[in-house]
């Protein structure tokens, strides 16, 4: 009768870091909000899931931030569905994809760069063995030869599941495009975790150097990303030391092997729900939330009755929000060269107040205490700046700090009967 039920706690943390950095974004104290939902089946976890997510969204969305809700991988964690929150900066430590079209978001790990839309063209060229002394790598092949690199394939040669022919997989993306080290180790040939192999390893299998490898007579299983098979007249690796076939072609040179996608997403691929086309960005990840399912609950044999009777596992939810962590993203995501630029809902004042010549004029002194009596009975949250300083100090300061509101009092304006206004997000 008490599931499902929801526990939180909002509590300052510590955590080993080797090497604290961005200030308080990755500091060994820091303050978190966690919680914790247990209920009796799915169906329940998902309702409260569905919840939080909202949630959590309007709570970033009333902090004035730009953000994206991604899904994500699991990881260490577990369970079988996971969403991040990032806030959008130039400074964040994750990439994300989003569509510049729709609500679809996801973890550049796992993000689904689609099949091509086009068709694979007819072969023009023919194959032909070339001799690429000094091309170590794809870039020393385009720089070398002046070739398009998207017309290139790089051979990745990675350890593989004991089922596989000499315990190597070759994992091929086209020569402009990065292996993306999450999907890989989904792919059941490929051992986890994933571990690219030695120089040595290679040339015992394939008898050449990780510069000069291809998948045509390669002999250990291929796997070939979904990218790489409509390019027609490419150019590979031929299995020997500096030397590399150009003008290949699928089926008439070589089978096309097992296809998987295999590759990061970029800017400007077509976004997976086929609404206009993937931003890739950077992210400062401020919350998480994660169905846990029965993971936690089958290890610490955390068993209920449900109303028939029967025993159970516990279904179990967390979420996660870094308090200190939005704090420092609303800072990067809102600056400018003077300072912080803060959003209204989590500015530490509303309004800062700076009287001109407060210490020698008697009528800005009484006007500007009455001003700063009635703004904070109407409930305003006012910073009366009563230091003995020079105005551009009292102008650099506020700016500094961020305050998103400025008014001014002096003689001039009292004699105007007006009241110098600036926001701190005015462009001008």
């Amino acid at each position: 009768k008490q599931l499902p039920i929801n526990f939180y706690q909002i509590q300052t943390k510590f955590r080993d870091e080797i090497r604290p950095r961005f200030g308080v974004m990755r500091a060994r104290e820091f303050l978190m909000k966690d919680a914790y939902s247990f209920h009796l089946d799915k169906q329940s976890l998902q309702q409260t899931y569905d919840l939080m997510y909202q949630t959590y969204s309007r709570i970033f969305q009333q902090c004035g931030l730009e953000f994206r809700a991604v899904a994500a991988d699991t990881g260490a964690i577990g369970g079988y569905s996971s969403h991040e929150f990032h806030v959008l900066a130039e400074s964040g430590e994750d990439d994300i994809a989003f569509s510049d079209s729709s609500d679809y978001a996801a973890n550049v790990e796992l993000a689904e760069a689609v099949f091509p839309t086009a068709s694979r063209p007819e072969p023009k060229e023919s194959k032909r063995l070339v001799a690429t002394p000094g091309a170590h790598s794809i870039q020393d092949l385009v720089t070398q030869f002046q070739l398009p690199i998207e017309k290139t394939v790089k051979t990745l040669i990675v350890a593989g599941s004991e089922q596989t022919a000499h315990g190597l997989v070759a994992l091929l993306v086209r020569g402009d495009h990065e292996l993306n080290v999450v999907k890989a180790e989904k792919i059941l040939q490929v051992a986890k975790p994933l571990r690219l192999a030695t120089e040595i390893e290679i040339r015992n299998v394939v008898g050449a150097g990780p510069g000069s490898l291809g998948p045509l007579d390669l002999p250990i299983p291929c796997i070939v990303d979904r990218s790489v098979t409509n390019i027609a007249d490419f150019t590979a690796g031929a299995n020997q030391d500096g030397k590399h076939w150009f003008g290949l072609n699928w089926d008439r040179d070589l089978p096309l092997p097992e296809v998987a996608d295999l590759r990061r997403v970029c800017t400007g691929d077509p976004s997976p729900d086929g609404l206009g086309k993937l931003r890739v960005a950077r992210g400062i990840e401020v919350g998480h939330i994660f169905q846990l399912g029965d993971k936690y609950s089958k290890a610490m044999k955390c068993q209920v009755l449900d109303e028939h009777g029967k025993s159970q596992f516990l279904t179990m939810g967390c979420y996660g929000i870094g308090v200190s962590r939005v704090v420092a993203a609303a800072i990067e995501q809102n600056h400018d060269a003077h300072g912080i630029i803060w959003p209204e809902a989590i500015a530490p004042f509303q309004i800062a107040l700076l009287p001109m010549k407060l210490d020698k004029s008697y009528r800005v002194r009484e006007a500007i205490t009455k001003f700063y009596a009635d703004l904070q009975a109407a409930g305003f949250e006012v910073l009366l700046d009563d230091r003995d300083v020079r105005p551009g100090i009292m102008f650099a300061d506020q700016e500094l700090i961020g305050i998103p509101q400025r008014l001014v009092l002096s003689e001039k304006s009292l004699d105007a009967g007006t009241i110098e206004y600036r926001a701190r997000n005015a462009k001008d």
